[in-house]
This record gives structure tokens, sequence and C-alpha cells, in this order.
């Protein structure tokens, strides 16, 4: 019998959500996806401590200097970890717009343009690499005008429809929902306890999924942010997931039956949402879940980030 972890492969693409160098290799995803939390603990193992003397190297040959500096080589260690995973996935490698330009458009477009070129620099083309952005109003229409560009973009931080149908609007190559933070944001909220089924999560994801195919929108739903592998079962046949590498083991070990919850062959007719600014903010401001994850997970992801560039002003002063 096949693990499920191996049946899910005959279905969905499978992305590994991390920059563990080892459990890559050993598991083998198509993509692997990084954020500011990821990119901050994979520098601090000794698999990265070349890459971390490197960027302090390249940093003293740079006429800039203060903060500019230090975000220079904050950027340069977040391409690394990258360029790293992209030597072991055959696919796509996600890097992520700094969390403090969620609200800036022309800062997000700026930076995910110099992320494609600092990747260019290692002779990485960019159909390996996502430019991962916060489902902001303004990190959508950054996303609209990277993909204009031939820039393929990652929508994160996806928690509601009213994101989903602007980043469909905005034709951006692939969305990544979150299942285990809308997950926990009901079970604190209303106290009762769900089944995989019944999780507010998977729900969304299979809503949004029915969405797209129903529309015949070519954005890929990747499915992300798991809290256990049921989760991952009930969204079995999603484009792709993306999954921790503990939960990937945790699939690899299990031989049960693997069941396809999701397909575009069968969906269920909806009509199209009219998506403009004003309906996408008061569709956000209505959706309290929404609105506190997204708020939350940007927070999250600017304090990791502005604790990786604490860790280069020190190693710069050294």
């Amino acid at each position: 019998m096949m693990s499920k972890l191996e049946q899910l492969r005959g279905i969905t693409t499978v992305v590994a959500d991390t920059g563990d160098i080892e459990a890559v290799a050993r598991l083998k995803p198509v993509d692997c996806t990084t954020n500011p939390t990821i990119v901050l603990k994979a520098l601090g193992t000794p698999l990265f401590d070349e890459i971390n003397a490197e960027a302090v190297t390249w940093a003293k040959s740079q006429s800039t200097s203060g903060d500019a500096l230090v975000s220079a080589v904050a950027d340069r260690l977040a391409v690394s970890v990258g360029a790293e995973l992209s030597k072991l996935v055959p696919g796509r490698v996600s890097t992520e717009v700094d969390a403090d330009l969620s609200f800036d458009t022309e800062g997000s477009i700026a930076k995910g343009r110099a992320i494609i070129a600092a990747y260019k620099e290692r002779g990485i083309e960019r159909d390996r690499i996502l430019i991962k952005l916060a489902s902001t109003w303004e990190g959508i229409r950054a996303a609209e005008v990277l993909q204009k560009e031939g820039i393929d973009c990652n929508l994160t931080l996806l928690f509601s429809m009213a994101q989903a149908v602007a980043c469909a609007d905005a034709k951006a190559f692939l969305i990544s929902p979150f299942v285990g933070r809308i997950l926990d944001w009901y079970v604190k909220s209303t106290g009762e306890k769900y089944t995989s089924e019944t999780d507010p999560g998977v729900v969304s994801v299979r809503e949004i999924y029915n969405y797209y195919k129903a529309n015949d929108i070519k954005t890929v739903v990747m499915g992300a942010s798991f809290r256990n592998i049921g989760e991952i079962e009930a969204l079995a046949g999603c484009d792709r997931l993306t999954i921790s590498p503990a939960l990937l083991e945790d699939l690899s070990k299990d031989e049960g039956k693997l069941e396809r919850k999701l397909s575009p062959d069968n969906v269920t007719p909806v009509d199209k949402i009219h998506m403009d600014e004003k309906t996408f903010r008061w569709m956000l401001n209505e959706d309290a879940m929404a609105t506190e994850k997204l708020s939350e997970g940007i927070r999250a992801f600017a304090k990791d980030l502005n604790a990786l560039r604490d860790q280069v002003s020190k190693r710069l002063a050294v």
C-alpha cells in the first residue's frame, strides 16, 4: 500500500513549507515556500553559517551604511536561503516581500523586482521564483503590476473570499489561503471542536477552489498553514498544498486510503463577484476573522523580519 503522501502526490502538487535543507532533501517536494519566520529559523542553523559569513563579507564591500545596509543584507540572506532550496526542488521557491511593505504598493513592486534581480545574479531565472506578497489591497495591486512584467506572485495571508476574488482579478499566479490560522480563530472565538469536514479553514479553501474552478480562473489554489493531517486529507485534490516537514513525515508513515476531496470536474456553479477597492475593504471589514488574522500575520512576519535585521546589525558590528 502506498503512503498517504505518495497518494497525495498523485492528485496534488506537494510543496514544503520550510527552510530546512535536510528535510527538503529527504521529503522531495516539488516547490518550497518561505517567509520571514522560516528564513530566520533556517539562518540560525549551522548549515547556513557560511551563508551568514558571506553576507557579512559582502556588506563590507558596499557603499551604503546604516539601516539601508542592514536591510540589503537581510534581503541577501533571504535570497541565499531561497537559492539553496532551489538546488533541491525541481519547481519554484517563494520569497517574501518585506512585511513592512504590506501597505506600500510601489515599495512592494520595487522589492519584488529587486528579489528577481538578486536571483538572476545567482543564475536563477524568474520562472523558478514566486514573489510572495500579503493579500492586502496594496499587495494585490503590486502583484497585478509584477504579473504583467512576467514576475509570478504568491499572494499569502489569505483568509477570505474577498481576498481570493481580488487576487484572481489581478491575475495572480498563485494564492495561499490559510487553513490552520482560520481554525485557530474559530476555536478561540467559539470554544467549539471541529472535524476535518466542519473545519472553517477547510470550508474556506473549498469555497475558494470551487469559485475559481466554476469560473475558469487560472490562479493556482495552494492551501497552507495546516494544524493536522486531517485538514490536508480534507483538501486532497487541491491544486497545491504547502505542508510542514512534520506533517509530511506523518503522511509518509500513514498507509491508509486517501480519498480525493477536490476536483475541477466536480464543482458547483457560482456567479462571479464584482470586486473593486470599496467592495474589498467593506467585505474584509465585515469579516472579523479575516481582518484580525491578516493584521496578526503581518505583525508576526514584521517581528521576525526585524529580528533578522537585528541579527544582521550585530554581525556587522563585530
